[in-house]
């Protein structure tokens, strides 16, 4: 009986293997598209901690995968967990590289400064803004006795009846108001400090006066590029003013500051952001129009058609055209994937083999990860990637019932087929991104499939050919011959988003997706996308569970600024705000968002103290009004927008304004139970990035008192 048992259990063992030699044959050569996944992996393993790790750790982590998998090579299944071990460590030393190469942050002084430096962008501000435009300084000194140069770029917003004429390249001087980055709008918010570390970015301000002109120059290096960007963004407003050249401007040089906020949101709320947003579609348009034109320039000449691939001829010079395009654009991040991606496609051409899509997106996201790792927490990283892996696979598994649907290539077919494509891009694209989109700004479209299958086709032909060929003819000064039916292009693709973002419930309010719900949903994505084999499917049960996050993690119930100036409550759909003083507005659209609401209601106190309390059977806190008394020792918790000077701390906790100066905004959890609370800076830790307390000289007023308690 023994020896049957045995026997059983060694031919269960020989089958399992068999099936695993059978699954590991069917996925072969999709192990390699981890590897990107691992280093993205690594990268917000070191953007997740709290104190910045020891400087030789990623490269410790690096070299005992890379001696572990050369000693045990023999061994396949774990040579592969070590590469991606390797992978993981990469993509954390690949972060910690570019921590260190930052400049550290700046200080800034609390009053009115001149700061004296040289010009290195010029952008134009939306009307709602009252036009004028913004300056970003580098070489910065602050006085007239001209202090050491800043490490730093300060960005300043210019008075809007300032009439220098600025450009690139030019010295300027100007008395101005400054300020730090500001941290998160609340614990766990977009960290608007970590974009200006890696930005190179180290105080935001306004003019008080008008700027001076002290001398005109040249840029150098790339400044080249950017003052480029700013001729051919003036000349396009010279021939169409208003929104359509701003949105005419953004196409053709990246830059998207001047587009009027009602357009900006109209794009928005119709899912037609990813047009104002330079990526794949834009230089694919600009690469297919340029292979066409090329090749059929080179046909026309039969000797050369003979004798060249012209072919091969024409990818290459798509490629620069594309190159020269993204730089021109700003060289962001999407279209660096979307050129790299490209550039594989060409190679491929060249050289008579079919460039894999799947490889060329794992290429690309492993450049992006090795050139600027801070963009894999990014929205425009996370959305660009996932449209994509989305469109690869499902063109891949859909290609023979689209093949179906194109049949001999009858009329009606055809059309059938564009449409349907248009229709699948756009669901595919907009679905597997929309987590993303949710997660960073709190809403989905409804309507997006609808808005793009109209404005797409219009973009693709009308907008992005006609704004290539005025790019042609501006150095004949003749542009406006394609700029006006640019202009027609871009008013037709504003209607289509104003009438999609006015039908009802076009944008619907979501739950916050918890930052680790949004991992499991991008693994599920991963592993939805990577493997051949119906092992695949398991990546939607991973999907289902980084949805339904918020469920598991439920947002809190109040939520104190940075500066106290804002002390929300969330009521079942309701937002109830107290506001102190001037308040940013920024914040509490920030807050509405993260707790899927549309609109705030004025927080009104019949008496002088409210009693918060998100249910029922919550523990209430104290929103106190005036001055502290005594008799408030018995409460749960204690909110206040000024300084709390009470005898019984701490056996009761309280946030004032004391609070919010050192930790920064708060969290409130409002529990039967017990209270919880997570400040910013306890939810952040101490990084390069996370800026440390002010100094005496920018203490509030009002907490001299506090602090000496």
């Amino acid at each position: 009986m023994q020896a049957v048992t045995s026997a059983a259990l060694v031919d269960d063992a020989l089958l399992n293997l068999t099936r695993v030699q059978a699954w590991a044959q069917a996925e072969r050569g999709r192990f390699a598209l981890w590897l990107p996944v691992g280093m993205t992996a690594g990268v917000v393993w070191y953007f997740a901690l709290l104190a910045e790790p020891p400087v030789w750790l990623g490269g410790a982590i690096a070299s005992l995968g890379i001696a572990l998998g050369w000693g045990l090579r023999g061994w396949k299944p774990f040579r592969a967990v070590c590469h991606l071990g390797v992978a993981v460590a990469l993509g954390f030393a690949s972060a910690q590289a570019a921590s260190w190469r930052a400049a550290p942050m700046i200080e800034v002084p609390r009053k009115a400064v001149i700061a004296t430096g040289v010009v290195r962008a010029v952008e134009m501000l939306p009307p709602e803004k009252k036009g004028g435009q913004r300056v970003l300084l580098e070489q910065v000194r602050f006085g007239e006795a001209l202090t050491p140069a800043l490490s730093r770029a300060v960005r300043i917003r210019l008075r809007a009846d300032d009439a220098a004429v600025v450009a690139t390249g030019d010295t300027l001087r100007v008395r101005a108001l400054l300020s730090r980055p500001p941290s998160p709008s609340y614990p766990g918010a977009w960290d608007l400090q970590r974009d200006a570390y890696f930005g190179g970015l180290g105080a935001y301000g306004y003019a008080l006066n008008r700027a001076e002109v002290l001398a005109r120059g040249l840029p150098a290096g790339f400044g080249w590029v950017q003052l480029g960007r700013e001729a051919v963004a003036a000349r396009i407003r010279e021939t169409l003013p208003g929104a359509e050249g701003a949105i005419a401007a953004t196409f053709l040089t990246g830059s998207t500051l001047a587009i009027p906020a009602e357009d900006r949101a109209a794009f928005r709320d119709s899912g037609l952001a990813h047009l104002l947003a330079i990526a794949g579609l834009h230089i694919g348009i600009v690469m297919g129009l340029c292979f066409g034109a090329s090749r059929l320039a080179l046909a026309c000449f039969p000797a050369l058609a003979l004798r060249l691939p012209l072919k091969a001829i024409a990818a290459v010079t798509a490629l620069v055209a594309g190159g020269l395009y993204m730089i021109l654009t700003g060289a962001h991040v999407p279209i660096i994937r979307s050129f790299a991606m490209a550039g594989l496609v060409t190679l491929g051409i060249v050289m008579g083999r079919r460039a894999m899509s799947l490889r060329g997106l794992a290429l690309a996201m492993a450049a992006i990860v090795v050139i600027a790792p801070h963009e894999v927490v990014g929205v425009s990283f996370q959305m660009s990637f996932s449209a994509v892996l989305a469109l690869v696979v499902g063109y891949e598994l859909l290609r023979p019932w689209l093949r179906a649907l194109h049949g001999h290539g009858e009329g009606w077919r055809r059309a059938a087929s564009h449409i349907t494509a248009l229709a699948l891009t756009s669901a595919l694209a907009g679905t597997f991104s929309a987590p993303y989109a949710a997660y960073h700004f709190g809403h989905v479209q409804l309507y997006y499939v609808l808005a793009n299958m109209v404005a797409v086709p219009i973009t693709a032909m009308l907008v992005m050919p006609a704004g290539l060929v005025a790019l042609a003819l501006m150095p004949l000064h003749l542009e406006a011959l394609a700029l006006v039916p640019m202009g027609w292009g871009i008013e037709a693709i504003v209607w289509i988003g104003r009438t999609v973002s006015d039908l009802p419930q076009a944008t619907v309010p979501v739950p916050h997706l918890a930052p680790w719900g949004l991992g499991v949903f991008s693994l599920g994505l991963a592993w939805l996308g990577l493997w051949r084999t119906r092992l695949r499917l398991a990546g939607l049960l991973a999907m289902g569970i980084g949805l339904a996050s918020p469920a598991f993690e439920p947002p809190p119930d109040i939520l104190v600024s940075a500066d106290a100036r804002l002390i929300g409550l969330r009521t079942g759909t309701t937002m109830l705000v107290q506001k102190n003083g001037s308040q940013s507005d920024f914040t509490e659209a920030a807050w509405l968002a993260y707790w899927a609401l549309r609109e705030a209601q004025t927080l009104d106190c019949p008496t002088q103290d409210c009693l918060l309390q998100a249910s029922p059977t919550a523990r209430p806190a104290i929103l106190v009004r005036g001055p502290a008394s005594e008799a408030l020792c018995n409460a749960t918790l204690l909110i206040s927008a000024e300084p709390i000077r009470l005898s019984c701390a701490p056996r009761i906790p309280w946030i004032d304004r004391f609070s919010v100066w050192r930790d920064g905004a708060h969290a409130v959890w409002l529990r039967p139970n017990g209270t919880t609370i997570l400040s910013d800076r306890a939810s952040r830790g101490e990084r390069p990035w996370v800026l440390g307390l002010p100094t005496a000289s920018r203490v509030p007023e009002g907490t001299t008192a506090a602090m000496e308690e």
